[in-house]
């Protein structure tokens, strides 16, 4: 048995991706207008943009924008591969993807995670089911800007580092945690080719990254330091 399988996370994982698969741009009140006027392109645009992005995300503030369940399933084999014990990450959303990395870090012993967001509705969300979890004393969660949050007292030795918020800002969010990252540390970035300066970066070998594409929508790479 794994925390993953026995209550309260369980069940409570089972619900919130219940509540993920029903919610939709097109079907909430709150984003449909917005979301339905854009063009394919616009949208394409918003999401590589590195000055619209809050406005972006601002509006999708009452969307789960969940990783799928085998991401999760992913996260948490790494994690536990890897023994790991201090885990960054960029993008909390509602927090099941935190979910995830915290049961890994609760099953090898304990740890650290720090993720952020900057949507305070989602802050609020997330930490409630963080707490729902009983995972709640593993995670700090910072609020506001990763540009700022990320950008001071990180631990000296990440093992693991997770992308999934605003993806034009995947380089800098490599830039400010690199220098921390252990060798041998796992970068997972989700829809990370939506941002090929990130992913020419991880694919040259001179940069220090053994980089590869897994499954249809993940770019998993290894620092070598």
């Amino acid at each position: 048995m794994t925390t993953l399988t026995t209550a309260p996370l369980a069940s409570l994982l089972d619900r919130l991706f219940e509540e993920a698969d029903a919610a939709s741009p097109a079907t909430m009140p709150s984003v449909a207008d917005y979301w339905t006027g854009l063009s394919s392109e616009e949208r394409a645009r918003l999401v590589r943009s590195k000055t619209d992005y809050l406005d972006f995300y601002a509006h999708m503030k009452d969307i789960p924008l969940a990783i799928s369940r085998e991401t999760g399933m992913l996260l948490y084999m790494l994690a536990r591969s890897t023994r790991a014990r201090t885990i960054v990450e960029f993008g909390t959303s509602f927090g099941i993807s935190t979910l995830y990395l915290a049961a890994a870090l609760r099953d090898n012993g304990g740890g650290h995670l720090i993720t952020t967001e900057f949507e305070p509705s989602k802050v609020v969300r997330a930490r409630n089911n963080l707490t729902a979890g009983g995972l709640i004393d593993l995670v700090e969660i910072r609020e506001g800007d990763a540009l700022q949050t990320l950008s001071t007292n990180l631990p000296e030795a990440i093992d693991l580092l997770l992308l999934d918020g605003a993806k034009a800002l995947y380089p800098d969010i490599l830039s400010l945690v690199e220098s921390r990252l252990r060798p041998g540390a796992l970068i997972v970035a989700d829809n990370a080719d939506f941002c090929p300066e990130y992913l020419a970066r991880v694919r040259s070998p001179e940069n220090g990254y053994t980089s590869t594409p897994f499954a249809e929508d993940i770019e998993l790479s290894m620092w070598l330091g």
